[in-house]
């Protein structure tokens, strides 16, 4: 029997994980990859929580590959880990890794991405809104003309919840003929050179024809920016998300409309209470704010979601003020740009 198992009746009365109870806790994290800035936040804030609850922290990192995070997961539950985070790299593939978890009674927290899976409890922001929230600011900037929508990778479900969540936004101006989407890609892997190469090749198509573009993180919004600027495009609308700090610095300037801000620090916070509370024998239904989520692939999750927030030219200051980003960073080349950076 699992060490954690011994604890939880007493853990399930309680509610909660103790310090003292955690002490002997270890959680192992798979990460999909370590290319984008925000998942070193992510690191730290899991590994904060960790330690606040006397936890163990280990990981490894796939680097993309699918293949690997299997064979990392194995090497994590060999390890003796009690709980797993996983970064899915595809939501499909890594299902094989939750099924080798349930088999040792060790809980999964699907973290950020999906993962169709009902065993696992999934937690992340709500994409769909994220991506509502990415097209209203760009039809506010553009409300009308020709769009391109950068998309997220294909194995990641997150993409297709954020597409959603853009057309939710887009359709009535579509349907009543004020914008015409006149290109639409995915970005394998989010990486920011494949997302260039797209709108590169979107520019191309249409001979510079492109008035807004709908990319859905920042990373891909870097991609764009840097195709548009090499056409002399640059300053038309771009959505982005994730609050990277060279998009914030990005939005200052004026080359980006907007980020939405997931703040890192709270999402990994979460996961590492939530990792701490399953491991120590809580109930997925137990967790503090969990509801019930029906999965594309119609499975049935415990789940949580957090708010995220628009990050525009008009509310700039929030992320100063909240320690995310310093002023000096944010405003690093742009003179006469928007508060704070005037």
């Amino acid at each position: 029997m699992r060490k954690s198992m011994l604890m939880a009746a007493t853990i399930v009365a309680a509610g909660f994980v103790t310090s003292a109870m955690a002490q002997d806790l270890t959680v192992g994290v798979s990460w999909s990859n370590f290319q984008e800035e925000r998942w070193k936040t992510d690191e730290a804030a899991i590994k904060s929580a960790l330690d606040a609850a006397g936890a163990t922290y280990v990981s490894a990192d796939a680097q993309s590959s699918s293949a690997k995070q299997l064979s990392d997961i194995e090497n994590l539950i060999a390890q003796g880990v009690d709980a797993l985070i996983v970064l899915g790299q595809d939501t499909q593939a890594v299902i094989p890794a939750v099924q080798a978890a349930v088999d040792e009674d060790i809980p999964v927290v699907a973290y950020d991405r999906l993962i169709e899976d009902a065993r696992a409890f999934y937690l992340t922001f709500d994409n769909v809104e994220v991506g509502r929230m990415q097209a209203r600011a760009v039809l506010e900037a553009a409300p009308s003309g020709r769009y391109v929508m950068i998309k997220g990778s294909p194995t990641d479900p997150n993409a297709d919840f954020l597409r959603g969540g853009q057309q939710e936004v887009l359709q009535s101006a579509i349907d009543a003929g004020d914008i015409t989407i006149v290109g639409e890609a995915y970005t394998d892997g989010w990486l920011p050179a494949n997302a260039q190469r797209n709108m590169e090749q979107i520019l191309t198509e249409t001979s510079n024809g492109v008035d807004a573009v709908v990319a859905s993180n920042d990373g891909t919004a870097g991609g764009v920016v840097a195709a548009l600027t090499a056409q002399g495009m640059q300053g038309i609308p771009v959505s982005g998300q994730d609050g990277d700090h060279a998009a914030l610095n990005r939005v200052a300037a004026g080359t980006q409309t907007v980020s939405v801000w997931k703040d890192a620090r709270e999402l990994g916070k979460a996961a590492g209470e939530i990792a701490v509370a399953l491991a120590g024998g809580t109930a997925p239904e137990d967790v503090a704010n969990a509801v019930k989520f029906t999965t594309p692939g119609g499975n049935e999750m415990n789940a949580v979601f957090l708010a995220p927030v628009p990050v525009t030219a008009a509310n700039l200051s929030a992320v100063v003020d909240a320690g995310w980003i310093s002023q000096e960073a944010l405003c690093q080349g742009v003179e006469n740009g928007p508060a704070p950076c005037n």
